[in-house]
Parts: C-alpha cells; structure tokens; sequence
C-alpha cells in the first residue's frame, strides 16, 4: 500500500528533480523547501490482504513485497527490518502497526462496513521528533475471492476512493558537491546525496532502511527520472516535471504491481 511506505517516499522521491539547481541555471533553482499540495494530488492506493491460513493474511502494500502476519496482536517481522502486527478489536475493526527499532512508526485503524464493500483507514505515521502525520483513506473492494477461494471480512483487494491528507510534508534540498544535491526530510531521519549518473547511492541517516539505494537520470532541463529500491529491488520508480517559473513540481510514482500511478503536487515555500 503506497502510504505505508509514503514517509519514505516524501524523504527519498520528491528532490530528484531539484537536479536542476546543479544544472547552473539561475533562473530555476531547486535548492531549498518544498511542500505537499494535498489538494492538487491524487494518491490512489491498492492493497491486498489474502487468507495464509488460520488466522494467518498475506499483506501486500506495493508490488511482490509480501508480508505474512498472524493476527494476534504481536509483533512479526517486517518489510525493510521493520515489524507488523495485527491486533483484531472485533470482526469489523483492525488495527495495524508498523514498528522501527522497536518505536511505533505507523499505526492504521481499519475499519470494514457492514455490507463489506468499504474499508476505512485511519493512518497515523509518527516522526521521532514527535509530530505526527495523518491520512484518512476509503477503500472499495474490487476484488473478494482469491485463487478462486470465497474470502470475507478484510481479505480481498482494495483501492482507495478517497483520502485526505490532515499534515504537512515538507522536504529540504540543498547542495551536494559540485553537481549533487542532498536531500533531507523535515525530521532529518534520512539523508540523501547524490550524483545524477545512474549510478546506486545509498542513503543514510537513522530512518534509512537497510540496503536502500536511489539513482538518477536526467531527461531534458525539467524532467527528470529516478528509482529507489532497497536491497536491489525496485520499491518505487518516479517522473517528476517541474514547472519553468521553478514554483511547482509534479511528481508521477508507479509502484511495481499497479497499474495507476501517484501524482504528487508540491508548492515551493
């Protein structure tokens, strides 16, 4: 699901377009803060939840990263060193955590309608300095049965309707050596400096995942393309446009496995 990674995401995606500040155009710097316009954005979510036994679900959140959770409440290991646990309040409620050395990182709040057509969430992501994020989702299921099983209450495959963002995500970029740039999130839990050669360089700082890596191309004075991906596989791959005035930046993330992408509008502070 594109949001369980999105803090991840809005630290690592968004300043590969401020490449443009090292192009030596004055006119059209990228170096300094940016801010999400959830207004102008569309971040249409997929996620699948399949049956693995008693009481057992496969969940996948974007592309093959499957992650398999035994809903009792405990913490399991996780996607990228994290751990996952599924707590069951009742039939029609879930709630979903997410942990990073032990902290919270991600707590979602899923609730299931009473005919099982919608599902809400309520997700909450938390930075160690102690803000907090928020995004409400809502869900229509678009597919119930899995391997041609009958599957009820939560299992199935969802894709958002509708979400909002109730946050501010803001992004700073600054200069990297003669031609890099490095890219931090407002939290300063990940740092990202590099080169735009195609080149992997890995990523640093206590929010970095473990095996993390981006690379960058340019493919004319505005438009640039990048991939992240964590122990050599492809976590996101992202088209990012930016305005000639150097006020907006458009950004389109594909996640392996989907077929609608994210865009993302982001407003120069």
């Amino acid at each position: 699901m594109f949001k369980w990674n999105l803090p991840l995401l809005l630290i690592l995606a968004l300043p590969t377009a401020a490449l443009h500040a090292a192009s030596g155009n004055p006119d059209v710097s990228f170096v300094g803060k940016w801010k999400l316009d959830p207004a102008r954005s569309r971040l249409t979510d997929q996620m699948k939840v399949e049956p693995a036994g008693p009481n057992r679900y496969n969940l996948i959140f974007s592309g093959d990263n499957v992650e398999t959770v035994i809903a009792d409440g405990t913490d399991q290991p996780g996607l990228f060193g994290t751990t996952l646990a599924i707590i069951v309040q009742d039939a029609n409620n879930w709630k979903v955590v997410r942990k990073t050395k032990g902290q919270t990182t991600v707590v979602g709040l899923w609730q299931l309608s009473a005919d099982g057509k919608t599902l809400t969430d309520n997700f909450t992501s938390y930075r160690d300095n102690g803000t907090t994020s928020n995004l409400h989702y809502i869900y229509q299921r678009i597919s119930g049965p899995v391997d041609g099983i009958k599957t009820s209450g939560f299992a199935g495959t969802w894709e958002s309707t509708t979400e909002d963002v109730n946050s501010t995500y803001e992004i700073e970029v600054k200069p990297f050596q003669e031609d890099g740039l490095s890219f931090i999130n407002a939290g300063g839990q990940v740092v990202q400096s590099l080169h735009f050669d195609g080149k992997d360089y890995p990523g640093s700082g206590p929010g970095a995942p473990q095996g993390y890596a981006s690379s960058g191309h340019r493919i004319n004075d505005y438009t640039v393309d990048r991939i992240d991906k964590v122990n050599g596989k492809i976590l996101y791959s992202h088209q990012i446009v930016v305005s000639k005035d150097g006020k907006t930046l458009t950004m389109t993330v594909h996640v392996p496995g989907r077929d609608k992408p994210d865009i993302m509008i982001f407003d120069r502070e």
